[in-house]
């Protein structure tokens, strides 16, 4: 059975999941996507705004349809706080995609559909309640149902954001994986979030309503970043799946979703003009020529900030045949942001 237990931070040291790993699985610390646990809280933000401020730019650009029938589903499985349905995410992997996530929901054990509603019925009441037990009692209709509304709210809410998403996720990926090798397991993991600490052999995640020691022997963890849950910390501690920390990601403005803002002078002011040019060209691998003219810049001039971009780590280039095709890194991504 796939199951899997989300938490919600508070600001209370005694209580604690431990995460406990041994020499081999520290060097099994990887890092995931998860499109649903963005959905998720992002149906929580619509639902409550003044507990996500820096979300109220993405809100603010966003055709939420608050009455349709699908948004009211999720809304009653999600709720604003807490627990929410399992099955509504897949466990976390570094090229999960929003169409493979909703294809395992469809897929999803029916025993697994019947459980998770059972505990939302627990901890919901009034309209909210009604309905979801009567999905429970029909757990194949519900799982159609339920899929159904994931992918229908997506494209209503997320899907022309995604893009955006998945630059700032990769891009805080990237600087976890240079605290890393830089600073070693220790400060990366201590950077997380202020509840998440390292210790000897073990991640700790302060959580006041829960507490678990979860031996991670042969599974490693997954560390999963999210935009839209920011400033939270959840877990997965079920047995049965891969354990999980989701954590905000590092230094989110509520602009993040101002892609109407022009930043490309701000990018001309801290990179130098031209190689912000070069730099925002890069929409997708580009030669050195093609990365020339997109920029109105002359091949030797543009070669020149290509080693500059790449030496900063916002570049990376490999050559195919021919020709030296240039792309940004996810940090590059998140640097040109509004400029592209």
């Amino acid at each position: 059975m796939r199951r899997h237990t989300s938490h919600e931070y508070c600001f209370d040291m005694d209580r604690k999941v431990v995460f406990r790993l041994g020499s081999a699985d520290v060097s099994q610390i990887r890092f995931g996507i998860s499109p649903g646990h963005e959905l998720a809280h992002a149906v929580r933000t619509v639902l409550d705004p003044g507990a996500h401020p820096l979300q109220w730019s993405w809100l603010r650009r966003t055709d939420v349809r608050v009455e349709d029938a699908d948004f009211r589903l999720l809304a009653y499985l999600v709720r604003t706080q807490g627990y929410y349905p399992d099955l509504l995410t897949a466990p976390p992997t570094w090229d999960l995609s929003p169409a493979e996530e909703v294809e395992r929901l469809r897929e999803v054990p029916l025993e697994q559909v019947e459980l998770d509603l059972g505990k939302v019925v627990l901890r919901s009441e009034g309209t909210g309640r009604a309905l979801v037990q009567a999905l429970a009692e029909r757990p194949r209709e519900a799982r159609a149902r339920i899929a159904d509304a994931w992918e229908s709210v997506w494209d209503q809410v997320m899907a022309q954001w995604w893009p955006q998403l998945h630059r700032l996720m990769r891009a805080d990926v990237d600087l976890r994986v240079r605290r890393m090798a830089t600073g070693g397991v220790e400060e990366m993991v201590g950077t997380l979030h202020e509840l998440v600490r390292w210790r000897s052999d073990a991640v700790e995640v302060a959580l006041s309503s829960f507490e678990e020691v979860l031996d991670c022997a042969g599974s490693g963890l997954v560390l999963t970043p999210s935009v839209m849950s920011v400033p939270r910390c959840s877990v997965i501690t079920e047995k049965a799946l891969q354990p999980t920390i989701f954590y905000p990601v590092d230094g989110l403005r509520e602009s993040w979703a101002a892609r109407d803002v022009d930043t490309m002078p701000a990018l001309s002011g801290l990179l130098g003009s031209g190689r912000a040019r070069v730099l925002v060209a890069l929409d997708g691998p580009r030669s050195t020529t093609e990365a020339a003219r997109a920029a109105g810049l002359g091949a030797p001039t543009a070669t020149h900030h290509l080693g500059a971009l790449r030496a900063a780590g916002l570049v990376v280039s490999r050559r195919e045949r021919r020709s030296v095709l240039h792309s940004r890194t996810p940090l590059g991504d998140a640097l040109v942001g509004g400029a592209a």
